[in-house]
């Protein structure tokens, strides 16, 4: 990489060349503070707050804009900058509501709390004018809240759904002489197309956007006596949720995340990846029959809620190759309310299945009305991986001095296989491992599928098993999904399996991950995830003991009547 010479605040120092100032600041740890900026998004200049001065240009320059230049010289920490950045924090604060102690940003996630503190801007030193007007609170989705008295029009959530999810729920209009962030024909978010995957939540820096909370339904509830409370634990937990109390991205804190769980008072704490390892042996059947017919390709994963809602608004033509599966956090919900319950002898109605999930999606998921068999619900409360850090942090739990515990028996053995569910990829990798091995009887014991790995929004291969060619695409973030279906629809592509992901990155990006979350994150997150993965002593699904004998002794084979009833579901044309 090609570096100029620049000098920023009187030091000499070499820099990237095309970055930008606040790129090349951020590089050599200069600070400068930012608002509307996101590495992972186009700069939009709206907030100014970034602004720096540039010798020989008279007027304050944005940062996160202005390209570096050879022989700059550029100062970050002026008396004039200082008034600029002031200024421009008391108008947000001008029309920003007082709430921080409700507020669900306020416990370190608000960028402009932290921003205010820093700069030493609080309301008893200026004299705010009460300009807030209290607009309308949405809370119609069943998964995010929308409180646009908090807004501060940074346009984040605007280029987040529009520029990288190819959804664009958002838009900036004008009302009474001001600006406001609304829906697109002012509907409440659960009549647009949203599909709830939680990015724009992400990036929001203050809480105009966030989850809608679970965490006092999910206290109630492991605090009832009278009930038996079973905890799941999704595949990208174990590496993620170690970030909300300073561990590196893709730390694994599984045997931490078990005892803190028990520690809130969980019964028993289950694993997920038991149910990732069930959801290959249904979804890899499925696959060999259609291959086998030669109908309904290519299969489309269903894991991913946020993408069966986005095929559902969108392609609604595909819905019949979408696998008919429910995903692994619905499957073990079942199982939860069937299965173990009968080896236990607990009542069905008794037992409130919990799950921990790096999705907002999921919370919409679980509401859906084909989620439930014999009229109970499969789950009934989901907490995203902010949440259960937020939970854990009210309780007082010590979770880096927890000793670690196993999962519980009968539903907490996962696979390798299952754990990589949580990368983009991973699904695929794991069908791939499986679907391998029977169709060749062993001969074929691949374990590491690299063609299919990486955080790339659109990968594509094509293998050779059994001496049939099987080709196949993994797609992350529904704006690839969207570029890649169009050209199914047209025949200008074909395959046979597709995985698709509704966030950047996979689980491990999901709406409910630790913030910040940037590409750099996610990178770390997916090498500790695959690390271990390998680390696994079982890393194919179908060798996974528990899941046999769930085989054995409930559900007879995959496919079966029984594994249909519980197991896998219907989706719906919402195109109109």
């Amino acid at each position: 990489m090609h570096r100029v010479k620049v000098v920023i605040n009187e030091k000499e120092v070499l820099v990237p060349e095309g970055s930008t100032i606040l790129e090349a600041c951020r590089g050599i740890d200069v600070w400068i503070p930012a608002l509307c900026y996101h590495p992972d998004l186009k700069p939009g200049s709206n907030c100014k707050i970034c602004s720096v001065e540039v010798e020989g240009i008279e007027n304050l320059v944005e940062s996160c804009s202005t390209a570096i230049r050879e022989g700059m010289i550029i100062r970050t920490q002026t008396e004039k900058i200082h008034a600029k950045r002031e200024e421009i924090l008391s108008t947000i604060l001008e029309n920003h509501p007082n709430d921080c102690l409700t507020c669900m940003k306020a416990s370190g996630d608000c960028e402009l709390q932290n921003l205010c503190y820093v700069m030493d801007v609080t309301r008893e030193d200026h004299s705010f004018q009460n300009k807030i007007v209290e607009t309308y609170i949405d809370q119609s989705s069943d998964a995010i809240v929308r409180d646009m008295n908090k807004c501060i029009l940074c346009e984040r959530c605007i280029q987040m759904c529009e520029e990288v999810q190819g959804i664009g729920v958002y838009t900036l209009t004008e009302q009474d002489g001001r600006k406001l962030i609304v829906t697109k024909d002012g509907k409440p978010l659960s009549e647009t197309n949203c599909i709830n995957c939680g990015q724009c939540v992400k990036v929001c820096p203050v809480g105009a956007l966030h989850e809608k909370s679970a965490i006092h339904d999910a206290y109630k509830a492991l605090r009832d006596s009278r009930k038996h409370v079973v905890v799941q634990v999704a595949p990208a937990i174990k590496n993620t949720l170690g970030e909300e109390f300073g561990l590196a991205p893709g730390t694994d804190v599984t045997g931490k995340v078990v005892a803190a769980l028990k520690r809130l008072g969980a019964d028993k704490v289950f694993n997920t990846d038991f149910s990732a390892d069930v959801t290959i042996m249904e979804e890899g059947t499925e696959l060999l029959h259609r291959l086998e017919e030669g109908k309904n390709l290519p299969l489309l994963t269903s894991c991913s809620p946020g993408w069966v809602k986005f095929v559902e608004h969108n392609f609604p033509q595909l819905l019949p190759n979408v696998s008919s599966c429910k995903s692994p956090q619905q499957m073990f919900g079942a199982l939860a309310k069937s299965y173990y319950a009968e080896i236990t002898g607990i009542n069905p109605q008794d037992i409130i299945s919990i799950s921990i999930m790096p999705c907002t999606a999921k919370k919409f998921e679980a509401r859906r009305p084909e989620m439930e068999v014999n009229g109970l619900r499969d789950v009934d409360i989901v907490l995203t991986t902010r949440e259960l850090a937020k939970l854990l942090k009210l309780q007082q739990v010590p979770f880096l001095q927890l000793k670690d515990e196993a999962f519980d028996e009968f539903l907490g053995t996962g696979t390798g296989a299952a754990r990589i569910f949580a990368a983009s990829g991973g699904v695929m990798e794991a069908a791939l491992r499986t679907v391998a091995h029977i169709l060749t009887n062993g001969e074929i014991n691949t374990l590491d599928y690299h063609a299919v790995r990486g955080l790339e929004g659109t990968k594509e291969a094509e293998l050779e098993i059994a001496g049939k060619k099987l080709k196949v695409a993994i797609v992350n973030g529904t704006m690839h999904a969207k570029n890649l279906f169009e050209k199914v629809v047209s025949g200008e592509a074909e395959y046979h399996f597709v995985e698709v992901m509704g966030c950047p990155g996979g689980c491990l990006g999901g709406g409910g991950a630790p913030i910040p979350d940037y590409k750099q994150t996610r990178e770390q997150r997916k090498e500790g995830l695959y690390n271990s993965d390998s680390a696994n002593t079982i890393r194919r699904s179908h060798e996974n003991p528990d899941v046999q004998k769930l085989y054995d002794t409930y559900l007879t084979a995959p496919g079966s009547h029984k594994a249909h009833k519980l197991l896998h579901t219907h989706y719906t044309d919402r195109s109109k």
